[in-house]
């Protein structure tokens, strides 16, 4: 189907931002709402975005939303997320922090933290833990990602396979209804595969615009975790899978 001009500045608009909401797209562009809506629907059955609460978000489906995008999707879910996870980790412990928006806001809120040493292949994550003279950084070795800092290969495993950590601090692309944790990249799935075998307790950090993806490769389930760091409460069916495996899930109060 050909698209619109409108049309065209909406997917625009959302591949900037990660999201788009009706009523800023509506003064924007100066349609009604209506029209916009009727614009969202036909790129939705197009395949092109996917509708969530008040607006659209990018669909998802073999290839990942690009880093900026990602970054201010769910901006303020993702800060108190950040802030909940990091009160859950105590002074004086190691700790895992993997490839992530969401696990780069728990490091922002870690920076005022003393004796942690943090394990990182997110060169985001270290950059901003190196603003913390109380803390150790160490960083895994592997192939530098540019379009988002992230390390992978060999190498990043070596490093992660030589530590036994307090936590984990992990964040995922997608989740499942079944509760599988998935991931777009497989170079980057080992990884957090070795991350999650090699804590001692693994958080997972991830708002709830996770649960309307979907992701080709497999980390793992959430019973591989014990705590699960999200915005707002889960639906009925992942809730009770957390609950059958003993996972603990925060919300903000």
């Amino acid at each position: 189907m050909n698209l619109t001009f409108r049309q065209k500045e909406i997917l625009s608009a959302v591949r900037t931002a990660g999201r788009v909401a009706v009523d800023s797209l509506s003064s924007a562009l100066d349609v009604t709402p209506q029209t916009i809506r009727r614009d969202l629907n036909i790129l939705c059955d197009e395949g092109h975005l996917t509708r969530v609460h008040g607006g659209a978000i990018l669909q998802s489906g073999v290839a990942n939303t690009a880093y900026e995008a990602r970054k201010n999707l769910s901006a303020e879910a993702k800060e108190a997320i950040g802030q909940l996870c990091a009160q859950a980790i105590p002074d004086d412990a190691s700790l895992f922090i993997n490839i992530g928006t969401t696990t780069e806001a728990v490091a922002r809120h870690l920076r005022t933290r003393r004796d942690l040493l943090v394990i990182t292949n997110n060169l985001n994550v270290a950059n901003i833990m190196a603003e913390n003279p109380h803390c150790g950084v160490m960083v895994t070795g592997g192939m530098l990602r540019r379009a988002d800092g992230g390390l992978m290969g060999e190498s990043t495993l070596d490093t992660v396979k030589q530590f036994k950590a307090d936590f984990a601090v992990i964040g995922v692309s997608a989740i499942d209804e079944d509760g599988s944790l998935l991931d777009f990249d497989y170079r980057e799935v080992r990884i957090s595969k070795a991350i999650i075998a090699n804590a001692r307790k693994v958080y997972l950090v991830a708002d709830t615009s996770k649960l309307k993806r979907s992701a080709p490769a497999r980390i793992g389930h959430l019973s591989d975790i014990d705590g699960f760091f999200t915005e707002q409460p889960l639906p009925a069916p992942l809730a009770q899978i957390c609950a059958q495996h003993g996972v603990t899930v925060h919300t903000p109060k």
